[in-house]
This record gives C-alpha cells, sequence and structure tokens, in this order.
C-alpha cells in the first residue's frame, strides 16, 4: 500500500498462555514499545484448563491501542501487524453473532484423554505418518471433537456450517477483519500442524482423519503461507487499515525471531513450558525418539520448512505454581534469591508431570512428583529442584534431537521470560555440556510475528536482515565436571520413573 511507504514500524500481536501483548519493532528488531494484559486461567476441574476467548479479544484490543499510545504512534505509522499464538489452544464460535460457544480449551488440558485412546486403538502413531504428531491429549483436533459431543446442539451445528474452528490466531485475525462483518477464518502451516487433521506433506486438511474425529471441514480455517497480506484491520480498531501480513505459532515464531533459519539451528524457548525446535529445512525428518516433526515455517511461496520439536509442558509455569497455590515466593523473580541460598537441591528432584509427560516421554498417566526429600532439605532446595527440573527435562529433549538428526546440538539459542534467570541459564549449561546463549532481544516470539509480517510488505527485504539483526547478550559455558553431571541426570531419570502409571486411563 502506498501510504504504508513511510511507515517506520512493525507490530506484532502475542497471544499467549497467560497473557496478551502488543510489541512494536523498528527496522533493526529493537523494541519500540509494548503493552500487556493477562487474562484469566479457568481450572473447572482437575486436568482441565480453560480461556474466554471474548476476554482475550478484548485484551487485544486494549495492548494494540496501548501500545501505540505508549509510542505515541498512529495506525499510519505500522507497515504492517503479525501474530503469534499459544498454539494448540482450540475454539468453536458461531460465524453469525460471533459467540465462541464454548470456552477456549487450553493446550495444556488433558480432559480428552480417553477420546485419544478410542482414537488410537492402541496405536498411539495411527496418524503420526501424515501429521507428524502422536496421538495425544496437547493437540487441538481431539479438544474440538471434545466440544462438538459435549455441547448441545453443537454438532448438528457445526454440521449445517454454522460454526468455525479455529487456534488462537485464528480468532484473532477474524475478529482484527471485521468478525461477523466479513472476518477471515484464516490459519497458517505452522498453527495447522498442530491440530492433527492437517497433512504435513500438502499443507492441507486431511478429510479421512476429519472424518475418524467427526470434525466437519466446513468448520476449518483456510490455510495460508506464514508470510503474506491476508487482509486489513478493520476500521473501529487502533491497528484499522494496517495489513495483516504474519501468521507464525509461538514457538514457530520465536525459532524465526532467533533467526534460526539454516538445518541444524535450533532455540529453547523458556514460557509456560518449554519448547526446543531444530531447523530440518525443506526436510520432513520423522523422529524416532519422542519429538514432534512439525513446520517450521512458510514465507510466500518459497518452500515449505520443516522442523523437529520437543514440547515441555511445564517449566516456567511449576515456578508460578510454587508462588500461586504453595505461597513460597512473592514473584516469580524471588525463586533465584532462594535458589542460591544453597550450594545444590540437596538431593531433591521436582518432576512437574501436571499434564503428564509429554516429549520425549508422551505419557498421559503421569503426574507430579517431589522426591529425594530428607529433613535437611529446605526451602531453597526446593527452589533449586524447581528451576533444575526446567534444565533437566531440556536435556532429555537435546538428547532425542541428537539423535533424531544425527548431529549433536554446540549451542543452544535461548528466549522468553526464564532467561533472565542466570542460575538456571548456567545449570542449564552445566546439563547440557553445552554453550547458551541469549540474545539481546530475548522476546523473540513477537519479533518472528513482526519480522514475518514485515517480510510481506518489504519493510524487510530478506532473511539476510533478520540474521544480521540477531545480536548475543551473553554466552553461560558449562564448568560443572562429567562426574557431578553424570550423577545428577541418573538421578532426575530415576525420579521420572517415579511418576508413571500414576493415572488409570480406563
Amino acid at each position: 500500500m502506498s501510504d504504508r511507504e513511510s511507515a517506520r514500524y512493525v507490530a506484532a500481536i502475542d497471544q499467549g498462555t497467560t497473557s496478551t501483548r502488543c510489541m512494536i519493532f523498528d527496522r533493526s528488531g529493537s523494541v519500540v514499545a509494548v503493552d500487556q494484559k493477562e487474562h484469566e486461567q479457568i481450572f473447572p476441574q482437575a486436568g482441565w484448563v480453560e480461556h474466554d476467548a471474548q476476554e482475550i479479544w478484548h485484551n487485544v484490543r486494549t495492548v494494540a491501542a496501548g501500545a501505540l499510545a505508549a509510542a505515541d504512534l498512529t495506525a499510519a505509522d505500522i507497515a504492517s501487524v503479525g501474530i503469534t499464538n499459544q498454539r494448540e489452544t482450540a475454539l468453536v464460535w458461531d460465524r453469525a453473532t460471533g459467540e465462541p460457544i464454548y470456552n477456549a480449551i487450553v493446550w495444556q488440558d488433558t480432559r480428552t484423554d480417553k477420546i485419544v485412546t478410542a482414537l488410537g486403538d492402541g496405536d498411539a502413531n495411527r496418524y503420526t505418518a501424515t501429521t507428524g504428531l502422536p496421538l495425544a491429549t496437547y493437540f487441538s483436533g481431539p479438544k474440538v471433537k471434545w466440544i462438538l459431543d459435549n455441547v448441545d446442539g453443537a454438532r448438528a451445528r457445526a454440521e449445517a456450517g454454522e460454526l468455525c474452528f479455529g487456534t488462537m490466531d485464528s480468532w484473532v485475525l477474524w475478529n482484527m477483519t471485521g468478525g461477523v462483518d466479513g472476518g477471515l477464518h484464516v490459519t497458517d502451516p505452522t498453527n495447522a500442524s498442530r491440530t492433527l487433521l492437517m497433512d504435513l506433506d500438502t499443507l492441507e486438511w486431511d478429510e479421512s482423519i476429519c472424518r475418524d474425529m467427526g470434525i466437519p471441514t466446513s468448520m476449518l480455517p483456510e490455510i495460508k503461507s506464514s508470510s503474506e497480506v491476508y487482509g486489513y484491520a478493520r476500521e473501529r480498531g487502533a491497528l484499522r487499515g494496517v495489513p495483516i501480513a504474519g501468521i507464525l505459532g509461538d514457538q514457530q515464531a520465536a525459532t524465526f525471531g532467533q533467526a534460526c533459519l539454516s538445518p541444524g539451528e535450533a532455540k529453547n524457548t523458556y514460557g509456560t513450558g518449554n519448547f526446543v525446535l531444530l531447523n530440518t529445512g525443506t526436510e520432513k525428518v520423522m523422529s524416532r525418539n519422542g519429538l514432534l516433526t512439525t513446520v517450521c515455517y512458510k514465507i510466500g511461496e518459497q518452500d515449505t520448512v520443516y522442523a523437529l520439536e520437543g514440547s515441555i509442558a511445564v517449566t516456567g509455569s511449576l515456578v508460578q505454581w510454587l508462588r500461586d497455590n504453595l505461597g513460597m515466593i512473592g514473584t516469580a523473580a524471588d525463586i533465584e534469591k532462594d535458589a542460591r541460598s544453597v550450594e545444590d537441591s540437596g538431593g531433591a528432584y521436582f518432576v512437574p508431570a501436571f499434564s503428564g509427560l509429554f516429549a520425549p516421554h508422551w505419557r498421559a498417566d503421569a503426574r507430579g512428583a517431589i522426591v529425594g526429600l530428607t529433613r535437611f532439605v529446605n526451602k531453597g532446595h526446593l527452589a533449586r529442584a524447581v528451576l533444575e527440573a526446567t534444565a533437566y527435562q531440556t536435556r532429555e529433549v537435546i538428547e532425542a534431537m541428537n539423535a533424531d538428526s544425527g548431529v549433536d546440538l554446540e549451542v543452544l539459542k535461548v528466549d522468553g521470560g526464564m532467561v533472565v534467570n542466570e542460575l538456571l541459564m548456567q545449570f542449564q549449561s552445566d546439563i547440557l555440556n553445552v554453550d547458551v546463549v541469549r540474545p539481546v532481544v530475548a522476546e523473540t516470539t513477537a519479533l518472528g510475528a513482526a519480522y514475518a509480517a514485515g517480510l510481506a510488505v518489504g519493510f524487510w527485504k530478506s532473511e539476510d536482515d533478520i540474521r544480521a539483526n540477531w545480536a548475543e547478550d551473553k554466552t553461560w559455558t558449562p564448568s560443572m565436571d562429567e562426574k557431578t553431571r553424570d550423577r545428577l541426570y541418573a538421578g532426575w531419570k530415576k525420579a521420572v520413573t517415579r511418576t508413571l502409571d500414576w493415572v488409570d486411563t480406563e
């Protein structure tokens, strides 16, 4: 658009698990402004996690206006806007009214355990060759089936074409482009590849899997690339008239923002959960070691880029649990001070299998456990065990990734909220025995979505601009001896076995 040629910034809507924010970036990839708002976490019963999608849409509008106001900008200053989102969270809404027929069911939710067991009929890898995913409660397709099975009249309305399904990117885009008044029902391959419904090769919905799950394909959004102009923000919003030109699921967005754009480059995002992604290029590498094969990104008409992913359900949310459920710390930042009050975890291990175990185990029957307790263990030891759990789980995933790729990881790029915790970053380097590198802009999820949107409108000319923008902030190098490393990790592996077979899935 000619009226955008003088625009100096790109915006990103980052719709995350615990909050929504709008971030504005300049051409160097530096943060110009940010506004953020948390939303309610709804826990109707054990294992169920929901969000109010209308609250989230309200927050999107609030933070978009807030970020512009913080930098004294208007929509005319914004070249384009990208969307990134919590990926597997599923929502079904009415096309005519725009009202969700049920709360969004969050990726952490485990209510679909019986559905995925029945679909697998003894084979959790029934759809893996097509989708790259095992049958697990993590993914959004079975969540849609649960909604259609359990909300009165939902299945008949879906079959009549009255309902839309989408992950949160689709919900935000639909509303931003007009909602009931011409809203676009679109997703991108990174989000579609997390539904258990998309063919990884064709990037199209697989009709036979949709039939198996009883999901009418009329509900599903159109799959477009991760970087193209989908439409324009509607007139009533703060971003009115701005092209919406990028969609990437949060972990793929972080990979893009970390400039992991060549095969063999990997990043780990430390957020509510942890997610390690390894770029495998245009080759689709199928995991033999409990990882996921997923779409990394697709830029316009370019070939699809794939990734191997290790998904860890509970890392940052374990610190929140310590704060909110136990009241052991006042703020998340307090945990580092407590953990530094002791030399080690005192032999205690905390395996946070609150939603079962994700990669590389995929055990829905597991539940959280603290093991190795003695009278010696105090608050500081438990704080340290909480932090160390994140590093141990990351090592499990990295070992699987090394085995699948045939190449040992030499450097781990890290981002997300927990990377400010220097004790954790040092322990991560120690237990992996590799360098851990934090970039100057640690909020790479929003940055990746901004890059996708900016590439689509020529704000950035090519991926070389993204590589040039990436800059190192700090590197941690291993300082632990091999004997200690092996002893501690052996203890972790033993602790994991204590969490298994806890839930009777029958």
